[in-house]
Order: structure tokens, then C-alpha cells, then sequence
């Protein structure tokens, strides 16, 4: 774990680089699979599905008994929690429904913007090491909200073929029951291009690793959309002498846990803080469970000091964290100044795994500084905003000019005579449309 002291700007890029693979080395395998699922659609998936998960399946259909088996061996207490978890999830994301927006630009034009759902869209569900059940409720609520008529699961099986109890039970408390024991580039492609068994989707969700987000990439070359490329997790920590360096160290740990390619950052304008938290690292770590992950992790950590906020702050918005958490005295100058991230989570009692399961925020959120251009899942992330307008001839007579005199100037004639002509049976006997506005 080392510490870089007073870092100058000219070298942050190269001291803030994610421990990612080049897209390049990625790209030759995602082509690859896509090909091969294109062509030969569910006999390429049962082939990759053997390749990279090491099972062989009958079928990549969850049945109903599994289901109904999910949901007698998830205990009751796991039950109330995801329960729990589920409803402020509910709750955050009702309150991002929108009204229809509508008025009038001009007297007699009448122009609203309306909410539609995508009709049909999938959902990925990391298995792998962890298999993510908080991320079906992140994104199967929010879809089921958005009025989404086809919802489409896919995750990869376990070594015996089955699929986590977890993810089943959530998948059916949030009303989700076409799900695919499918994982990684295959379970992209298959949703990208539809098999005899996977149904084609117009936008997919979810995180993954980072073949999965280069799929995802792939997939929008094929006309289906994706909610963000979000890759390998990453967490930023903000802290001064103010902050618990145990809480510190157990929020680095917590992202530091989920994979091998993670990145957790602490920076502090407090040289012994960074002193604590590694010192509290070194003891936490040996309790995991899932230590030689972590351990892996830390070690693409950095502990950046730096003297002051506003360096801070710089560095902070130049990196633009998946997840950002603020622990100083100096709380607001950050909540105001933060520019680039994906969650926010503010003071020594917001430990970043609550938004990662149940304080109601969304967790799919983008990585790899993609914060800069892109916002976590959301509502609006399952919806399409669709613009109208009516005018009435009032309406017409009051911007037929505006719109004559820009078409004409563009070259459009066609465009011009759609309102001329209009004009003309409005106000029969017009020589001269030019000085209509004006009458």
C-alpha cells in the first residue's frame, strides 16, 4: 500500500489509471463469440456456456420448480431484508415519475413532451464470484415501474448449472420470470441478437466485467442500446482528521472485495489518516473472507496526499468515481464542487455498501471515468421521451413565416411549400405570405 505525497498535476493521469485491460485485447474474443451466436444462435451459447462456466446444460430455461425451490430454501430473515431493501428502492425510484410537460410556444402552438417505456429490455446479473442478487432490484424495479412490457434475465450458472436461490427468488418478487442461465459475451450476444430460446431486446442493462462491457459496446453496433459501460467496480474516499480511519478502511475493503481488477483510492489531506487507514487495512483484510481478492485490489490502491481541498477536489473531479465518499470537516465545499461521479455518499455513517443494497439509490453506476458523460441507472434510464405538437391555423398564420423564411434560406423548398400551401387556404387571396406575422 504506498502513499504518493503532493502528486503534481501533470502526473495525475498517469497515477490515476484503472488497472483495466486495453479494449483492443478484448476485442478479438467479444467479436469471436458475437459471430458465432449470430450465426448459430443457442448451440453457440451451450458451447461458450461450457467453455467459460464449465457446465453443461439441457436447457438455459429457468424452469418453475426452480423457482418455487428458491423460494422455500432463502431464509426468512434474508427474505425481510431484501423485502425491506425492495421497498426503499420502490420508494426512491416512484419519485422520479414525471408529469407531462406541455406548453404553449406560440398562440396556437401546443407542444408537450411524454414518457413511453421501452418495450422490451434485458437484464445481466453478474454470478461469477458473487452472484449479485441486490442487482436484480436495482434494475428490475425501476424497469417494472417504467411500464416495460418484456423483461428479459440473464445470468451465468454455477458449476452444477443452477442459478443462485438469491437472484431466483428476487427475480420472481420483482415480477421477473423469463430468465436465461446464460453469462458473460455469450449472454450480450444472445440478447443483442435473439436465439431460438433468447428473445432479441431493445436496450440492455447490468454490470460486468470487463468482457461483458465490451459486449455491451459491441451490442450498440447492432442497434440495441445500453444503459452505460460499466465495468470493474472502483470506489474514491475523500477524508481528513475528522473521519474514523476504521470506517475508511472497511468502505476501501468493501469495493476491494468484489474483484480482482477493483480500484479503491483514498485521498486526505491528512498524512496521518492515510497512516491509520493502512494500518486498519492491514487488520481488516485478514478477516475476509474473500481475502486474496481484496488483497489483489489493494494492491492497485492508491493513498494520495495532497495539502489542500482544492487540489483535492481537482484530482477528485479529473478521476470521476463510480463512488465517492466525502468524510471532512469540509463537507459542503465538496458536495458543492463535485462535478464527475456516480453516487455520492456523505459523512463517517453513509458506508457505501448501504446504496449498494438498501437505501434506496440505484447501484449500476458508470465506471472507468465514465462519470464525466454518462449518470447511473434511473428511471428515464427505461423510458423514451417523446416530443408532440398541435397547431391550430392561428397557430399556423403566427409561425408560418418564421418557418418559410429558415427553410427557404436552407435550400429546403419542400420544406418551405408544406407550410405555404397551408397558408394559402388559410387566408385565401394572400398574394404575399412574407408579412403575414406582421398583419
Amino acid at each position: 500500500m504506498k502513499s504518493i505525497i503532493n502528486p503534481k498535476r501533470e502526473d495525475w493521469s498517469v497515477l490515476l489509471q484503472r488497472p483495466t485491460q486495453k479494449v483492443e485485447n478484448l476485442e478479438d474474443t467479444v467479436n469471436q463469440v458475437f459471430d458465432d451466436v449470430k450465426r448459430n444462435g443457442d448451440k453457440a451459447i451451450s458451447k461458450y456456456t461450457q467453455l467459460f462456466d464449465g457446465v453443461i446444460l439441457d436447457s438455459n430455461i429457468v424452469t418453475r420448480t426452480s423457482f418455487e425451490k428458491a423460494l422455500k430454501e432463502i431464509s426468512t430473515e434474508l427474505k425481510i431484508a431484501i423485502n425491506r431493501a425492495k421497498d426503499n428502492i420502490e420508494k426512491f425510484h416512484l419519485t422520479q415519475k414525471t408529469e407531462k410537460v406541455e406548453v404553449e410556444t406560440t398562440q396556437g402552438v401546443i407542444c408537450w413532451q411524454e414518457k413511453r417505456p421501452i418495450e422490451k429490455i434485458g437484464l445481466y446479473i453478474p454470478g461469477g464470484t458473487a452472484p449479485l442478487f441486490s442487482t436484480v432490484l436495482m434494475l428490475a424495479i425501476p424497469a417494472k415501474i417504467a411500464g416495460c412490457k418484456e423483461i428479459i434475465l440473464c445470468t451465468p450458472p454455477n458449476k452444477e448449472g443452477n442459478i443462485a436461490n438469491e437472484i431466483l427468488y428476487t427475480a420472481e418478487l420483482c415480477g421477473i420470470t423469463k430468465i436465461f442461465k446464460v453469462g458473460g459475451i455469450q449472454a450480450i450476444a444472445g440478447l443483442t441478437f435473439g436465439t431460438e430460446t433468447i428473445p432479441k431486446v431493445y436496450k440492455i442493462f447490468g454490470p460486468g466485467n470487463q468482457f461483458v462491457t465490451v459486449a455491451k459496446q459491441l451490442a450498440t453496433k447492432f442497434g440495441v442500446a445500453i444503459d452505460m459501460p460499466a465495468g470493474p467496480s472502483e470506489l474514491l474516499v475523500v477524508a481528513d482528521d475528522s473521519a474514523n480511519a476504521s470506517y475508511v478502511a472497511s468502505d476501501l475493503l468493501s469495493q476491494a472485495e468484489h474483484g480482482s481488477d477493483s480500484q479503491v483510492i483514498l485521498v486526505s489531506t491528512s498524512k496521518d489518516l492515510i497512516e491509520e487507514v493502512q494500518m486498519e487495512i492491514t487488520k481488516q483484510i485478514k478477516e475476509l473472507p474473500r481475502k486474496d481478492m481484496a488483497e489483489k485490489a489493494i494492491s492497485n490502491s492508491k493513498f494520495i496526499y495532497l495539502e489542500s481541498d482544492e487540489d483535492a477536489m481537482d484530482l477528485i473531479n479529473d478521476y470521476a468515481p463510480e463512488h465517492f465518499i466525502i468524510c471532512t470537516k469540509n463537507e459542503d465545499f465538496y458536495l458543492d464542487n463535485i462535478i464527475n461521479a456516480g453516487s455520492v455518499f456523505i459523512g463517517n455513517y453513509t458506508p457505501e455498501s448501504a446504496g449498494d443494497y438498501a437505501s434506496g439509490t440505484n447501484h449500476t453506476l458508470p465506471t472507468n471515468g465514465f462519470s464525466k458523460s454518462y449518470s447511473g441507472v434511473n428511471l428515464d434510464s427505461f423510458n423514451k421521451s417523446i416530443t408532440f405538437q398541435k397547431i391550430s391555423k392561428e397557430g399556423l398564420i403566427n409561425i408560418g413565416n418564421t418557418i418559410e423564411l429558415m427553410a427557404e434560406a436552407e435550400g429546403l423548398q419542400a420544406h418551405k411549400n408544406a407550410v405555404s400551401i397551408r397558408l394559402k387556404d388559410i387566408l385565401p387571396g394572400e398574394v404575399g405570405i412574407s408579412n403575414i406575422e406582421n398583419q
